[in-house]
């Protein structure tokens, strides 16, 4: 069975959306379970990565990160706000459905 891509939500990201994704039996890890409250940006995406977690965020500071070349296995970034919590569920299920880990490798995947 090919890998899937499993996601880690930082602390911005609704903890709905993780037993969402959760009960469709997707991956999911989240910054506040994991007590990475405190821990910078750069962190978060060290974490993700050491784990094979694509980061889903609101915060547009892990863009720069990716800007600037930091290596990461894939920001699903969501600007706050812009989606309800339906419509990030359903694009992140499009992503865990359509993509594989290695395609979200270093890549942005906007909703």
């Amino acid at each position: 069975m090919p890998e899937k891509i499993r996601f880690h939500l930082d602390e911005n990201v609704s903890t709905a959306i993780a037993r969402s994704l959760r009960k469709r039996g997707i991956d999911v890890s989240t910054t506040p379970e994991l007590n990475l409250i405190q821990a910078t940006d750069e962190d978060q995406l060290n974490f993700a990565r050491k784990e094979g977690r694509v980061l889903v965020t609101h915060d547009s500071d892990f863009l720069r990160l990716h800007d600037q070349g930091f290596s990461h296995c894939g920001i699903a970034y969501c600007r706050l706000g812009s989606r309800s919590i339906g419509q990030i569920i359903k694009s992140l299920i499009l992503i865990y459905e359509i993509l594989e880990p290695e395609e979200m490798i270093n890549s942005v995947e906007f909703f």
